[in-house]
């Protein structure tokens, strides 16, 4: 909360300590990315953050203009920018609290990022949070002004420890530049500026919208009439910026999928960013695309569409409860495939042994090894390479353009469907959270009993080939994660997972993940709920759901 990080010498402290878990060279004449979502408090966090910088033995903090810069952009800039004076980065502070509502009583967060690019590992982490319990003192030069952080330019001063530079830029120049290293800008533009083809984009009054104008506007050839809520606003307009079904409200009704029937033709094409611009979801013409589908599509488009990946893919990833899709591409095109722990430091891994191109998760998130986070306007653009490949012979004359839905359901017929859905059951009690959790471990001991009592609630359903309490050994670092989820695995590739988060003061919150895989072509098109009907009666009555948590439905269904 803003609240929290208001209080005296609370933000100081956790900055501080950061600064004392890293290593001396990456702090001492060094250069520090200091920006983020520009959600309230951020730009008050950014002076303290610059004037502490200084007191530390920093050379220079880079901030974007307004204190704007995703953090996807944030990654790029670390691994791909050089100062005037040939400087490079070690590091960054994002101020940030993702998809979280913003304002004077809402969210505020802070983290940080490495030389990499990438978030910091645990061992970084639990040497800050450490620090945090015992730090006495932190560093600040008071008396250094403030700077002018909505004009582009350096500011130079003799700081405590010397000469001492703040770099004010705008950020969209050099993330620009590094998309147009992965995609084909030109044929993106071709079909932008075709009269058949249109296209809405939903920033949700986040960062993205520092980026939007520039990328689809000025680049692409957009109309400026398809960008909404493209203005960031330090409370993001009042609303939530998570980019779901739920929260995306104008952007859901634009695209045909809301509550109220409308004459006019939704576009071709829909997309929306979260807070810090990482996450997306994507959309077609009165159509939803999974998070789970959209990367192995991506995937499975990659090469013949995005000239990053002509010379092919290293390999993929999906963290563990996002659905299958990924495996059975990366199977079908021989690709080396991973299933990891949720946390995206785990992809990062991967990507800096050379052995993953593009990765993805269920919440939102999708990315590639361009740089070290999730990418939002990434996975856009990697959708409007796959159409505009697609359409290459369809924007002149009759021929009636392929669609996002027509790419689905044609992955579908080839790969298979995964049809989804979690369930989310907020708030438990976190003693019952943690009895219904040892009861489904339990229970994996005796697989023939469990496949009895799936007969006895669906006899529709197929059996239980393996279950297990999912961990990961890292293949690069060695490291283990247990305890990262319960999995109950299917003869017919089908899934259900259950997952524990949170087992603060408040409660708990039980994520069900319930996935049946239809390999028959001819069945591919049923509606997602009827078809997963049988597997979420199994997974409720398999785990007592009811009994141990008095709920008869989920908070929230995605």
């Amino acid at each position: 909360m803003v609240t929290v990080f208001q209080q005296p010498h609370y933000l100081q402290n956790f900055v501080q300590s950061t600064f004392n878990a890293l290593p001396a060279e990456e702090v001492k004449g060094a250069t520090i990315v200091v920006s983020g979502d520009g959600r309230y408090f951020s730009k008050d966090a950014v002076q303290i953050i610059t004037k502490m910088a200084a007191a530390n033995g920093a050379r220079r903090v880079w901030v974007g203009l307004n204190s704007l810069m995703s953090t996807p952009a944030v990654s790029a800039v670390i691994r791909e920018r050089v100062g005037a004076d040939g400087s490079k980065a070690t590091g960054a502070f994002i101020l940030t609290a993702s998809h979280n509502p913003g304002g004077p009583t809402e969210d505020f967060g802070i983290k940080y990022n490495m030389g990499n690019g990438g978030p910091a590992p645990e061992s970084v982490t639990d040497k800050i949070f450490s620090n945090t319990t015992t730090i006495s003192e932190y560093l600040i030069a008071e008396d250094l002004p403030d700077v002018d952080i909505s004009v582009v330019g350096v500011t130079s001063f003799s700081g405590p420890e010397g000469p001492f530079d703040v770099d004010v830029f705008d950020s969209s120049i050099d993330y620009i530049k590094l998309m147009k290293t992965i995609f084909d800008f030109e044929a993106i533009k071709k079909l932008l500026t075709s009269p058949k083809f249109t296209f809405c984009y939903d920033a949700l009054h986040g960062v993205a919208g520092a980026y939007a104008k520039h990328i689809f506007v000025e680049e692409l050839g957009a109309d400026e009439s398809s960008l909404l809520n493209c203005v960031p606003k330090e409370d993001f307009g009042g609303g939530h910026p998570d980019p779901n079904l739920t929260y995306a409200k104008e952007l859901v009704e634009q695209m045909g999928l809301g509550k109220s029937s409308s004459n006019v033709e939704p576009p071709e094409f829909g997309a929306a960013a979260d807070g810090d611009a990482d996450r997306n979801m994507i959309l077609g013409k009165r159509f939803f695309v999974t998070p789970s589908d959209s990367v192995a599509i991506i995937a499975a488009n990659a090469v013949q569409s995005i000239p990053y990946f002509a010379s092919g893919l290293k390999g993929v990833a999906r963290s563990m409860p996002t659905s299958a899709a990924l495996d059975v591409v990366a199977k079908n095109l021989n690709l080396k495939f991973f299933e990891v722990p949720t946390g995206w430091k785990f992809f990062g891994n991967l990507m800096d042994a050379g052995m993953c191109s593009i990765c993805g998760e269920e919440s939102f998130g999708t990315g590639s090894d361009h740089i070290r986070e999730k990418d939002g306007i990434w996975a856009v653009l990697a959708w409007l390479s796959i159409l505009a490949f697609k359409n290459k012979d369809n924007l002149e004359g009759d021929n009636k353009l392929v669609s996002v839905e027509d790419i689905v359901r044609q992955h579908w017929a080839t790969y298979g469907r995964h049809y989804y859905t979690r369930y989310d059951y907020e708030n438990v009690d976190a003693g019952a959270a943690k009895e219904l959790m040892a009861n489904l471990v339990s229970m994996q001991s005796s697989l023939s009993d469990v496949n009895k009592l799936i007969k006895e609630i669906r006899s529709d359903v197929s059996e239980v080939v393996a279950a297990d309490e999912f961990e990961y050994k890292d293949p690069v670092d060695g490291s283990v994660s247990k305890h990262q989820g319960i999995r109950y695995l299917f003869g017919d590739g089908s899934r259900l997972v259950f997952r524990l988060s949170g087992t603060g003061s408040v409660g708990a919150t039980i994520r069900v993940y319930i996935e049946q895989y239809e390999k028959d072509s001819s069945k591919t098109g049923r509606d997602s709920q009827d078809a997963l009907a049988p597997l979420v009666d199994v997974a409720l009555k398999l785990s007592k759901m009811q009994e141990y948590t008095g709920r008869s439905a989920p908070t929230v269904i995605t």
